[in-house]
């Protein structure tokens, strides 16, 4: 694996996860509240989703 290539794709993470706050500060700040309301087995369904979504893209993109 190339260290280079591991550290742009956690700069490309930030970069993302840093546009919504960025754009839309009242509507981020509206959907971690409702995130807060939620059980955790949903978060965890909600972690879960993302996790195998990026895995099936990672699959997709390196294949």
């Amino acid at each position: 694996m190339d260290w280079d290539a591991l550290w742009t794709a956690c700069a490309l993470v930030l970069v993302i996860e840093g546009l919504f706050p960025f754009l839309s500060p009242g509507g981020w700040k509206r959907t971690f509240a409702r995130l807060l309301e939620l059980e955790e087995g949903q978060l965890r369904f909600f972690g879960l989703c993302s996790m195998m979504l990026g895995l099936a893209l990672f699959w997709f993109v390196s294949s």
